[in-house]
């Protein structure tokens, strides 16, 4: 388990300042926000069908290691059309396959969790691994911010490029379990049977996952541009307080793991939704006073403590009401989710924040949605309950 939270610190790592600070680098190529909100949904688009190739792959008893080397040569040719784009078909290229590398890494990296835990630890797995996704971001953001101060913000893609190869080195060395073969047709439960109890999840799961990409695509744009009395902010303090965030997030993201995982998930569920309400609603609030940045550095914490309770609550979820032999493809509609948001989350926040010069209403329809969606936490506890 130690040797997998390795592989995703150092993919996170490099990951880290290509998904928080993006927008920023085109946002000083002057790109309009929705331009670079498009180029992300393409990215999300990409990582739609990456997702179920790479689900696909693992039900058939493959290694996980084998998807994750497939992202890894994907995200290097991507940064490398990254790094010197400067109109929009480089961009959207490169951000083409940075989409097929998330969804191709992100359902094998999540199913080796519980073939590499102990029986019955797969919770306390997720925390562990969470909190290597945590610190690989957070310290790849603040390597992000530090180039942004020197005027070298593109370096986020050779620094990504270098931990891809470190990261394909790692699995050559220490190859990743096989996966769980699906069981032959006749066999196992047809699709719609076991699918349909993780439709609640998946609700959930669209809503929770748009906050991390509204924070990597409307919250820097937001912060560069100023509310409507709050003050525009420099890119390298706006890259700062992202990297604040994380940081955050990386120093609670085991203790509360740890804690949430000896109780309900929809105790993490609950709360992950109660945070992202309340940290939306501030940021709301802040563009309505001069001292606005003070509230967006108050939201930091709730917003953090939600990332912190749902992402290992959730996968967590996702393993307890998915039959045996179908891991891959449950992770691949659970990762589905990162893809939709992805997708959704950045034309909506662009298309706002172009019409209305400041993300006030975006952030509050957000809180709205998310105390909305805590009316899906009862079915899942209810089904999850019934599966244990």
């Amino acid at each position: 388990m130690r040797e997998l939270a390795i592989v995703r610190l150092v993919a996170s790592f490099g990951a880290g300042g290509v998904l928080y600070l993006t927008p920023m680098v085109f946002h000083q190529a002057a790109f309009s926000a929705s331009s670079v909100g498009a180029g992300l949904a393409l990215a999300a688009l990409a990582g739609t069908l990456a997702r179920f190739a790479s689900g696909a792959l693992l039900d058939r008893g493959l290694s996980c290691g084998l998807p994750v080397l497939l992202a890894a040569l994907s995200g290097f040719l991507g940064d490398a059309l990254l790094v010197g784009a400067q109109q929009f078909p480089a961009y959207g290229a490169g951000q083409l396959l940075l989409g097929t590398a998330g969804g191709l890494y992100w359902p094998a990296v999540e199913l080796a969790v519980p073939l590499c835990a102990p029986p019955l630890a797969s919770a306390r797995g997720y925390a562990l691994v969470r909190s290597g996704d945590a610190l690989g971001v957070a310290a790849g953001t603040l390597c992000g911010a530090l180039l942004a101060s020197q005027g070298h913000l593109r370096g986020i893609y050779m620094v990504d490029m270098l931990s891809v190869l470190v990261l394909a080195g790692l699995l050559l060395a220490r190859p990743l379990p096989r996966a769980v073969r699906s069981p032959a047709r006749g066999e196992g439960q047809p699709l719609g049977r076991w699918w349909m109890p993780l439709l609640p999840m998946l609700a959930v799961s669209v809503v929770a996952t748009a906050i991390p990409a509204l924070m990597q695509s409307a919250l820097p744009l937001d912060l560069v541009r100023g509310g409507l009395e709050r003050a525009a902010q420099p890119q390298a303090i706006s890259a700062l307080l992202i990297g604040v965030h994380l940081g955050l997030l990386t120093l609670i993201q085991w203790p509360v793991g740890r804690l949430l995982a000896d109780r309900s998930v929809a105790v993490g569920l609950g709360l992950s939704l109660v945070c992202f309400g309340g940290g939306t609603l501030l940021l709301a609030l802040s563009a309505l006073s001069r001292d606005g940045l003070w509230l967006v550095i108050v939201a930091l914490v709730p917003l953090a403590l939600g990332e912190a309770a749902f992402l290992p609550t959730s996968t967590e979820a996702v393993v307890e009401l998915s039959p045996e032999g179908h891991g891959g493809l449950a992770m691949a509609l659970f990762s589905q989710c990162f893809a939709v948001s992805a997708f959704g989350a950045p034309l909506l926040a662009g298309a706002l924040l172009d019409s209305q010069g400041n993300g006030a209403l975006l952030w509050l329809l957000v809180a709205g949605i998310c105390v909305l969606a805590l009316g899906l936490v009862g079915p899942i506890r209810r089904r999850a309950h019934r599966k244990g």
